[in-house]
């Protein structure tokens, strides 16, 4: 009786989380804390007859360092394509620093002092002035710096690196953050989920998740302090939840919920070669948003109607030689053939915000997401952009391609990339180089002087695609990637909804389709509200397409409409959410299950 009691005192109290949904699913199993790693730098002074000696011994780990993310490069592009893999080029540009690890030798050759102290000392320095920076860009480098920065500290030290590689069961990692090569060594089969205290929708690890398909909650804030090693975990990739020692109750719960959550999906996936068409009869293009041609057979296993945004700056993206012409022409061709007669559009290079070049010297910025980027950094560059728009209209000969053009703020923009459009047009009808001489051409409306001036844009362009995810850091001055902030995002926002409306109608005055390729458009509650304002195309991430198509074809659009015209005289947009989701629950009763 006595050890009965004992059991129960040291019973541990079911802790309940709230984070930012970074992957669909539910997962329930044993926590796995990845802490941060605190390596001991003992502070020795040396002789300076050894000085040469830990010269060459600093230099021995950034080999063995530099091997060992070689040797995870090439693992990756196995199992996940080169795509995936090219991250690791932020890591290799670390070690080839020659600032960095100059000032190290340097330091060494002063102070006297064992390597891995001084290079302790300088990592820190750069570590601390990084992470204060305004630059959008030097903040995201700290990840890289730090991450490759202790393998080289364990190199030098002899420790042994702890990695998610080695894992022999199933388990739920919890970590503060996670490296690019944490997240990559990721075995799907052994990490069944994770969490993270900080980073939001749009960080690595979220991309990992949804590529490895398994659930995901990042800006957690106290998960790593609140779990221990083993204990038992609920990951709700749904909601944003995580549940640390859940009860008895609520592990049943959560188990008939991840039942009802994988029958439910099985179903929709029944949809797959139905057409996206409302109860009374309007037909609505279904598509989906990709990063990498090996994303295509997502897109056709999910019952997309075509890609509504192929995102192409990942060709470019942690290289150190710009992609050739041939080179995205093959991928383009490889998409437009791989979908055909379905369309895909292609949206020209949309460098800066949270996305550089490593190739290049971009002017570091306070505001990024302000700055030099998308097609302003395409027209400052025609050299880039025209390779680019030679490698689309080649592609185009193949398939249904279309181009769209990123961020246009002005007219002005849009007449200019236009024009050097006309002359790739006109260079490859000098060669009889075969293309679609009637390719559709777009812009992204995602800024809202776009959006203001949407009816002078919709003369000049054959379609929009709304882009809510810039749109709505602008109109809500909000910092899309920043967890702090998050409560303030806000899709369903009164201003938000006008702006949209707004982009529709001009659009539909003008006889042009307006799509959204925005997160925006992947929100299950929200979908009756966005088609009731009109919209012809909701492009999203393949794994969502079904249920936007189940709930498309289990309404009206006239019913949709009147909630939107309701949704557009409410105040706030948490009465515009309570609105989506009640009338949703009514329209679409099974959906239920997804609307939280």
């Amino acid at each position: 009786m006595e050890k009965k009691k004992n059991k129960q005192k040291v019973k541990e109290k079911e802790i309940i989380l709230k984070g930012i949904p970074a992957a669909p699913g539910i997962t329930i199993g044993k926590a796995y804390p990845l802490y941060a790693e605190e390596v001991l730098i003992p502070r020795r002074t040396i002789k300076e007859r050894v000085v040469e000696g830990e010269v060459i011994r600093f230099k021995e780990a950034l080999t063995k360092t530099r091997l060992e993310i070689l040797a995870i490069h090439k693992k990756i592009a196995n199992e996940m394509g080169i795509e995936k893999a090219r991250i690791f080029g932020a890591h290799l540009m670390v070690l080839e620093d020659e600032v960095l690890m100059g000032e190290v030798i340097s330091k060494l050759k002063k102070d006297k002092l064992a390597v891995e102290y001084v290079f302790w000392e300088v990592l820190e320095k750069y570590l601390r002035v990084l992470s204060k920076s305004d630059d959008e860009y030097l903040r995201e480098r700290v990840s890289d710096i730090n991450d490759v920065g202790r393998r080289i500290l364990k190199n030098l030290l002899g420790a042994e690196h702890r990695s998610l590689e080695n894992l022999r069961k199933k388990v739920v990692v919890v970590a503060y953050d996670l490296s690019p090569s944490d997240t990559a060594m990721m075995h799907r089969g052994n990490v069944v989920a994770f969490t993270t205290d900080i980073g939001g929708r749009t960080s690595h690890t979220a991309i990992m998740a949804k590529s490895l398909e398994i659930p995901a909650v990042v800006g957690l804030e106290t998960a790593t302090s609140s779990v221990k090693d083993g204990s038992s975990i609920i990951v709700d990739g749904n909601r944003g939840l995580v549940v640390i020692n859940p009860s008895k109750k609520t592990v049943k719960r959560y188990q008939n919920e991840k039942k009802q959550f994988e029958k439910f999906d099985k179903n929709l996936l029944k949809l797959k070669d139905l057409p996206a068409k409302t109860l009374d009869g309007r037909k609505i293009e279904l598509a989906a948003n990709i990063e990498l041609p090996q994303d295509v057979p997502s897109v056709l296993a999910h019952g997309a109607n075509g890609i509504g945004l192929y995102r192409t700056e990942y060709f470019y993206m942690n290289k150190k030689n710009l992609p050739s012409e041939d080179e995205q022409f093959q991928s383009y061709k490889d998409a437009a053939l791989a979908l055909h007669p379905r369309p895909v559009i292609v949206r020209t290079l949309d460098l800066g915000g949270d996305k550089f070049l490593s190739q290049f010297e971009v002017p570091h910025e306070m505001n990024p997401f302000l700055g030099w980027r998308a097609i302003r950094f395409c027209l400052a560059r025609p050299d880039i952009f025209k390779a680019q728009l030679r490698a689309i209209l080649r592609a185009s000969h193949y398939g249904k391609l279309k181009v769209m053009y990123p961020m246009i703020s002005g007219v002005e923009e849009l007449r200019q990339a236009n024009a050097i459009l006309e002359e790739v047009r006109n260079e490859l009808k000098k060669k009889s180089i075969p293309f679609d001489r009637k390719i559709e051409v777009g812009a992204m409306i995602e800024v809202p002087s776009a959006a203001l001036i949407s009816d002078v844009l919709a003369k000049e362009v054959d379609f929009f695609s709304i882009g809510t995810n810039d749109l709505i850091q602008y109109a809500l001055a909000v910092d899309r990637v920043n967890e702090k902030i998050a409560y303030l995002y806000e899709p369903a926002h009164p201003a938000v909804l006008r702006l949209i409306k707004m982009v529709i109608d001009n659009g539909h005055r003008e006889k042009i389709w307006v799509g959204m390729c925005g997160e925006m458009a992947g929100e299950v509650a929200l979908a009756v509200l966005l088609l009731g304002l009109g919209l012809d195309e909701f492009s999203t991430s393949p794994i969502v397409v079904p249920e936007i198509k189940r709930i498309i074809r289990a309404v009206k659009y006239e019913d949709a409409k009147k909630i939107a015209e309701k949704a557009l005289t409410l105040s706030t947009g948490q009465e515009v959410e309570t609105l989506a989701k009640t009338q949703l629950k009514k329209l679409v009763p099974d959906l239920a299950i997804k609307i939280v």
